[in-house]
């Protein structure tokens, strides 16, 4: 793959690292700074503007029906069966070990770790990560992804004031599975002309804001949702999709 043709397929998931390093060194000067009552405000108002995008693509399971299946059923069906799949492999500790690995090698402080996990989470779970980064590998049109980016810049201001640098080295996370989705769906040209409405796709984007309905939970201090033992769900909804054609 040419220099250049990687850099267009590429450069939506480079600007979004990129917001988020920013927003977390301006997150960071804040650490320590403000009041509590401040930085929960802060992470209650990404808490909030979660929950509105979370219900937009929660909306998407009623596009994703197929034939007589109902999108909200097959999205139930997929989440359930995603969330047995991810205690099973117990996803959720997975990911809280990697982030205490990552905390013990840069000496990160008693936060890192969930700050690691629900920045990751919030950043790489949702329509915009994988229908802009389907859209930046399959075309090269990474406006979805700058939108993203946006958001992201500024929600990881108020998480890394909040919980510290560990909000940083969610970064890691974007670059290999966002880029990766990028990369990869060039391959998908032929399967997904348009990823926007594909079924298989909207159930993926209905499940993610379902979870991502998890993580405004969390943030909001209203419960605890182990949301990454939900994650293999979107591995699972392009298959419950097309089994769910043979029964249609």
């Amino acid at each position: 793959m040419e220099l250049v043709d990687l850099w267009s397929r590429t450069n939506g998931t480079v600007i979004n690292a990129t917001t988020v390093a920013v927003g977390t060194a301006f997150g960071l000067l804040l650490h320590g700074r403000l009041p509590e009552r401040m930085q929960r405000i802060a992470v209650q108002g990404v808490g909030l503007t979660t929950v509105f995008i979370a219900l937009s693509m929660a909306g998407s399971l009623g596009r994703a029906t197929v034939g007589r299946l109902d999108g909200i059923v097959l999205g139930l069906l997929t989440l359930v069966l995603g969330g047995l799949l991810g205690e099973w492999w117990r996803v959720e500790e997975g990911l809280e070990g990697l982030g205490n690995r990552i905390k013990q090698l840069v000496g990160g402080g008693g936060s890192f770790t969930e700050g690691f996990v629900a920045a990751s989470l919030l950043f790489c779970v949702g329509p915009m990560t994988l229908i802009g980064s389907l859209n930046n590998g399959l075309t090269g049109d990474a406006t979805l992804l700058i939108i993203k980016a946006t958001l992201d810049g500024l929600s990881s201001i108020a998480l890394a004031s909040a919980y510290g640098i560990g909000v940083g080295f969610s970064i890691l996370v974007i670059l290999v599975y966002q880029g990766g989705v990028s990369l990869a769906a060039g391959a998908l040209a032929q399967l997904l002309p348009d990823p926007a409405s594909d079924p298989r796709v909207l159930l993926v984007t209905g499940v993610g804001g379902l979870m991502m309905i998890g993580i405004a939970i969390n943030l909001l201090g209203i419960g605890r949702v182990r949301v990454g033992s939900f994650l293999p769900a979107l591995l699972l909804a392009p298959f419950v999709s097309m089994v769910a054609r043979w029964f249609a």
